[in-house]
């Protein structure tokens, strides 16, 4: 099987942190329905990415996993963990191995496969949203990465 090429990572990464502006705007326009849950997951969803990004870089992280951000946060979380991302793809590249500590064990993969189970994180809590969003009274965002390759 072949690894996805470091440009690709980089477009997956793109539509990612395009999706997250549209959901970010989404959920400011819509302040006063948007449900403390929806705060949530999106919280979660980016500490997620920072922490990949930071057991990557080897470096301790600053934020805990469900450690909920104001809504005037979220983009500039996003925007640091994009560029982050982006950094680590052309410096360390996807192929280099990282091991890192979870949970007391200690594990060993490619830079590709942290990286990609980091977006995969953020459709899935994504999809989340969107349930809560149909539940608060709000239109759900399309997000699927095929819908955003047909527009781009």
């Amino acid at each position: 099987m072949n690894a996805p090429s470091p440009s690709f990572l980089e477009e997956l990464f793109t539509y990612n942190n395009s999706v997250n502006k549209a959901l970010i705007e989404a959920m400011t326009q819509h302040a006063d329905q948007v449900s403390e849950k929806c705060v949530k997951l999106f919280s979660h969803i980016l500490n997620a990415h920072q922490i990949w990004n930071y057991r990557i870089d080897k470096k301790p992280n600053p934020f805990g996993v469900w450690q909920v951000h104001s809504l005037d946060q979220l983009q500039t979380i996003d925007t640091e963990n994009h560029h982050h991302t982006l950094r680590i793809l052309t410096t360390i590249g996807p192929d280099e191995i990282t091991e890192y500590t979870f949970r007391g064990d200690v594990f060993r993969h490619p830079v590709r496969d942290l990286l990609f189970h980091a977006l995969n994180h953020a459709t899935y809590h994504r999809g989340q949203i969107a349930t809560e969003f149909r539940q608060t009274g709000l239109e759900p965002l399309a997000t699927d990465y095929i819908l955003y390759k047909t527009r781009g």
